[in-house]
């Protein structure tokens, strides 16, 4: 939907010092380069100071440092952050320009009897929600969505299209989870027996907090015997794996293609690199940060910033030049000692 605001109800609604006039008007919000003079831009990141003076933005959100070189070329609004008033007008905008949903049920969409779904929340075209399963307000389910029996969607928690809540599992307040999204499969049990694998039935389910984002195609398995958490604030990309009785702790980010293997314990206000790998049973103490791609083998108990990737080789040799690798550092001490004695 278009809409055009202008430069005064955008301070109006979110703070900051507004430089130039109050009437400018608004249209789209984007980058600096290729802004139109209807466009609300911002300055977050130094390296793109030069395209600061050469935008034809309308209007660009600045920290106080480039205060003056902002108002030499026109509008500006003057914030301590520019990257959280950024993140903040998004949030206002599509608060404007989305549609709003209507409350009710869909007459397509499949209600069990004994599940309880707010007047005020909306179940889409072809969603199920089965028994004893609980929507709260403002919660809206989309279309071909399927809610298990005795699962709750907190209050105004939005499912995307095609997501999976399964049996028992719950979802807190104010989430977003988008299409693909499986919440609540098995997870991968199994006992070896006579060369073969016998199935564990995995018995927990799978519990979210409030405010947590999980993005396109994110599976989380519902626990073996306990449940598995994920805690307030966090926020999953696409695609990333998480395997049952893993315990995520408040406002950890973790980016796409991770995998979280079963039962490790990950902190909060942790950070994964995309693509990296957690293995099983391993604790990341909170503030630990993973560079994309790689391994964590070990429990990590200090917080920081850790990284590692090492090519595959069979298991003997590669535990040997691990063991090698991990010396190095004191091998060069120590052959630095034996150069300076020469």
């Amino acid at each position: 939907m278009a809409i055009s605001v202008s430069a005064r109800e955008v301070v109006q609604a979110l703070g900051g010092e507004l430089i130039g006039s109050p009437e400018l008007q608004i249209t789209r919000i984007g980058a600096l380069e290729g802004a139109t003079p209807s466009t609300i831009s911002f300055l977050a990141n130094p390296r793109f100071e030069a395209q600061l003076v050469r935008s034809r933005a309308g209007c660009v959100i600045v920290a106080p440092v480039y205060r003056d070189a902002a108002a030499t070329r026109g509008a500006a609004i003057v914030t301590p952050d520019p990257y959280l008033y950024y993140a903040r007008l998004t949030q206002w905008w599509v608060g404007l320009t989305r549609p709003a949903t209507p409350a009710g049920i869909h007459p397509s969409a499949i209600v069990d009897a004994a599940a309880r779904v707010s007047s005020s929340a909306e179940v889409a075209a072809l969603a199920v929600v089965e028994a004893h399963a609980i929507v709260e307000d403002g919660a809206v389910i989309g279309a071909h969505c399927f809610v298990g029996a005795g699962a709750r969607v907190g209050a105004l928690s939005r499912l995307a299209a095609r997501v999976t809540l399964g049996a028992g599992c719950s979802i807190g307040a104010r989430c977003i989870v988008h299409s693909g999204v499986v919440i609540g499969a098995d997870g991968f049990g199994f006992a070896p027996v006579d060369g073969r694998w016998e199935k564990i039935e995995q018995l927990g389910a799978v519990r979210i907090g409030d405010d947590v984002e999980i993005g396109a195609n994110t599976c989380i398995d519902r626990g073996a015997l306990e449940d598995t958490v994920i805690e307030d604030g966090v926020k999953l990309d696409n695609l990333i794996q998480i395997g049952h009785n893993v315990h995520i702790g408040a406002h950890t980010a973790i980016a796409g293609n991770a995998g979280v293997a079963g039962s490790a314990r990950i902190g909060p206000r942790c950070s994964i690199g995309g693509a990296a790998n957690i293995l099983g049973h391993l604790t990341l103490a909170e503030g630990v940060h993973i560079s994309a791609a790689s391994v964590v083998m070990r429990s990590i108990l200090k917080p920081g910033l850790y990284s590692g990737i090492f090519p595959i080789d069979d298991n003997a040799s590669w535990e040997k030049n691990a063991a090698t690798l991990r010396q190095l550092h004191a091998l060069r001490d120590r052959l630095r000692a034996l150069e300076k004695k020469t």
